[in-house]
């Protein structure tokens, strides 16, 4: 079973920086999974923001957040990550981490991703 955990969300002010992480669980072959971190607005559809490839050779990025946000990973640790500066209130909604098991290029299609984390809030005051 392929367990998924946000963590580093929380209140920050206009302009600050944020980061995220996602721990997949002992026995996860994270390895080779695709990840992915989407976000959810209040009253709005979840959408994407970033994936990285299995090897972190690939990133991709919603076409507006790029250049703000970065996805990363740690392969030994089982953790991906979502930096995320100058943050807007805009950017205020529930961040989650996704994994994907059979793309070998990111994707940004929500049906690709089989397992998904709780969420982790983050809310930017303006």
């Amino acid at each position: 079973q392929v367990q998924l955990a946000e963590s580093g969300g929380g209140l920050v002010q206009a302009g600050d920086s944020l980061r995220v992480s996602c721990s997949a669980s002992e026995h996860t072959p994270f390895s080779s999974y695709a990840m992915a971190w989407f976000r959810q607005a209040p009253g709005k559809e979840r959408e994407f923001v970033a994936a990285i490839s299995w090897n972190a050779d690939t990133t991709l990025y919603e076409d507006s957040l790029e250049g703000r946000f970065t996805i990363s990973r740690d392969n030994a640790k089982n953790t991906a990550y979502l930096q995320m500066r100058s943050l807007k209130p805009e950017d205020t909604g529930v961040y989650y981490c996704a994994a994907d098991p059979h793309s070998i290029v990111p994707q940004s299609d929500i049906k690709k991703y089989y397992y998904w984390g709780q969420g982790t809030q983050v809310t930017v005051s303006s």
